[in-house]
């Protein structure tokens, strides 16, 4: 421990005569974080990325640093940033496994971790693996290289039954967005429990709707309660289901994903970050990129293959970097504003949060007007460290005791809303780039 120590008062030293030197300060920032020091690594980390604002391993460590900080939604907003690029660091999944399982989400979780270990087997973390209850040799570490290696392999994405769901959540479970679920009431659920009469319009069952809005304010979750509310089968779609190094491969993926939720009907198809697949093609140098779009629209129209009963749901942080031809009527002709809970939203989302949990009278109403600008993954945030904070009382006294009002609100004070740097960067897009109206609800919730 004094070696480490000194090697810190060392690298300090170092960096008065040369504060600018990033290899330096991330040499520093790195171990740090191998102390547990990880506000100070934080630090560190924001000071090098000033430096180089592009540097992924710089990410990746702020990214860890407040994953040991508690501070799960920070960062889990550079980590989903991080999974989107072509070469994208094996830990980085690694560490977006950890976040997807610790937010319940275990499939995704899995896959994320599948991911690692096919771009570099040497981070195989035994503790994840167990806890994701994936066996140590199964699938073998070379196999699931193989599926994004090997071009001849006849199922390269393994996309079959075992990712259908059957979700039991349902909008009971899903804290505010009253709004957002009316209108997919309309949408999506309605046409299934009342085919009749929209049969009697014409209307056929299916269509798209797209959820935008920041990160960690609900919109998977929403759209895995939309399947359960209708008792659909729900199939989820992320970037890595779907892109493939090879030629032709990623077209087929598409294809092949689209015909499972047209063979298992009624289906809600999910599509995950959806502007990684979707992206404006002026902005796209690769034509293999412009033919997933055109596969995708073609997919989405139902050219050779009627999408009656399949329910396609969306979700982007990022819609003004969507191809405006998803917005064509018939794809996804319905663009919902998810915004952050409002006050009511929040006193039910911290409900949901601390059932089954031993909690004293707490003032939710109080706590929900302490927490403004909050998405849900932030309140999640607030009362993972009430609970951390709690559990370490316990483990000193020996006695375990409720969570408190004063406990939660405590904790708000220690997380900072994730919302406000999206807000900064929509409502300049809002503002001057507002097409037809698309984005007059971000306006509205900034009373602008």
């Amino acid at each position: 421990m004094t070696t480490s120590q000194d090697t810190v008062r060392a690298l300090r030293e170092a960096l008065q005569f040369s504060p600018d030197n990033v290899p330096l300060r991330q040499h520093l920032a790195d171990t740090l974080l191998s102390l547990e020091l990880a506000q100070e690594a934080e630090q560190e980390y924001r000071y090098a990325l000033v430096l180089k604002p592009e540097a992924v391993d710089l990410k990746l460590g702020l990214a860890k640093s407040f994953y040991q900080q508690g501070k799960q939604s920070q960062s889990l907003v550079i980590v989903e940033d991080l999974v989107k690029r072509s070469e994208c660091p094996a830990l980085a999944y690694i560490l977006h496994a950890r976040l997807l399982l610790n937010a319940g989400a275990l499939q995704q979780a899995t896959r994320q971790y599948e991911n690692a270990i096919a771009v570099d087997n040497k981070v195989a973390d035994l503790d994840l693996a167990q806890l994701l209850g994936i066996e140590p040799n199964y699938p073998s570490r070379d196999a699931i290289a193989n599926r994004v290696t090997d071009p001849t392999t006849d199922d390269l994405m393994e996309f079959g039954d075992s990712n259908l769901e059957r979700p039991e959540v349902s909008f009971q479970d899903v804290g505010g967005m009253d709004t957002v679920k009316d209108e997919i009431r309309l949408k999506i659920i309605y046409p299934l429990t009342k085919p009749e009469l929209y049969r009697a319009y014409g209307k056929t069952i299916g269509g798209g709707i797209l959820l935008y809005g920041p990160p960690g304010c609900g919109k998977t979750y929403l759209a895995r309660a939309t399947a359960g509310e209708t008792h659909s089968n729900f199939i989820s779609v992320g970037i890595n289901d779907v892109l493939d190094m090879w030629l032709g491969n990623s077209e087929r993926n598409l294809h092949e994903i689209f015909e499972q939720a047209r063979d298992h009907q009624p289906c809600v198809l999910f599509f995950d970050e959806v502007d990684a697949l979707a992206a404006n093609r002026t902005d796209l140098k690769q034509s293999s990129s412009r033919m997933v779009i055109n596969q995708f629209l073609s997919e989405l129209d139902g050219v050779k293959s009627s999408n009656d009963g399949v329910l396609i749901l969306a979700a982007t942080n990022a819609p003004w970097h969507l191809d405006s031809a998803f917005r064509r009527p018939g794809r996804f002709d319905r663009i919902l504003f998810v915004p952050p809970p409002d006050r009511v939203g929040r006193e039910s989302i911290l409900r949901l949060l601390c059932q089954g949990k031993p909690v004293d009278d707490i003032d939710y109403n109080y706590v929900s007007k302490k927490t403004e600008h909050f998405s849900g993954a932030d309140l999640k945030a607030v009362v993972d460290v009430a609970v951390e904070r709690k559990l370490q009382e316990a483990i000193k006294f020996g006695i375990p005791k409720p969570l408190i009002t004063k406990d939660l609100v405590s904790a708000a004070a220690s997380v900072k809303p994730s919302t406000k740097e999206w807000f900064a960067t929509a409502r300049n897009y809002a503002l001057y780039s507002n097409e037809g109206g698309l984005y007059d609800d971000i306006l509205k919730y900034l009373k602008i």
